[in-house]
C-alpha cells in the first residue's frame, strides 16, 4: 500500500471541515447533530439531509476561503486524506443504504465526508446511518481541484488507493 495520511494531516483536514461549517453559522450544527443522533431504524434522515443540503454550497465556499494560501504539499496532504476517507467507506454494506450508480455512490460518500467527522465516523461504524440520495460531488475532488487551479496540475498523493466506487477490495 502507498502512503497513508498522518494523524496530523487527518486532524488538520477535520479541523478545516469543522471551521468551514462553523463559519456557516449555528443552524447547521443542529442539522448535522440530528443526522448523527437519529435512529436510522425509524428515521431515514431525509429531513436532515435536505435541510443540510441547503448549506453545502456555503460550506464549500468557506472551505475554499480557509484553504487559500495553502502550499502544493499541504493541498496534496489534504487530498490524500479525502482520498483515503472515501476509500475506507467504499463498502457494499454502505452502498446498500445510499444506492446509486458508481458515480452516485462516490458523491454520497463525498456527502458523508463533507458532513464532518462525527457523521463520517457514525457511517463508518454503522452503515445504516448513511442517507439515501445524499450527495456532495465537489467534496470528492475538492483539494485536487484547488491544487490544479493554483499549481496547474493534479496532486500525486502517492496513496496507491482510488476514491472511485467499488475499488476497495476489502469492502466488496
Amino acid at each position: 500500500m502507498g502512503r497513508l495520511p498522518t494523524a496530523g494531516e487527518e486532524t488538520r483536514f477535520w479541523d478545516l471541515v469543522e471551521s468551514a461549517w462553523a463559519a456557516c453559522g449555528p443552524e447547521q450544527a443542529g442539522l448535522r447533530r440530528a443526522l448523527v443522533e437519529r435512529d436510522p431504524a425509524t428515521d431515514d434522515g431525509n429531513d436532515g439531509l435536505y435541510a443540510l443540503d441547503d448549506w453545502l454550497e456555503s460550506f464549500l465556499e468557506h472551505l475554499r476561503r480557509l484553504s487559500a494560501g495553502l502550499s502544493s504539499a499541504e493541498l496534496t496532504d489534504l487530498d490524500r486524506v479525502v482520498e483515503r476517507k472515501l476509500f475506507d467507506i467504499d463498502r457494499e454494506e454502505i452502498h446498500e443504504f445510499t444506492d446509486g450508480s458508481d458515480d452516485g455512490f462516490l458523491y454520497c460518500r463525498g456527502f458523508v465526508v463533507a458532513a464532518g467527522r462525527e457523521f463520517y465516523d457514525a457511517v463508518h461504524a454503522r452503515p445504516a446511518m448513511a442517507v439515501l440520495d445524499a450527495e456532495c460531488e465537489a467534496m470528492c475532488y475538492f483539494f485536487a481541484h484547488l491544487h490544479n487551479e493554483r499549481f496547474g496540475d493534479y496532486p500525486d498523493t502517492g496513496s496507491g488507493v482510488s476514491r472511485e466506487s467499488c475499488r476497495n477490495p476489502d469492502g466488496w
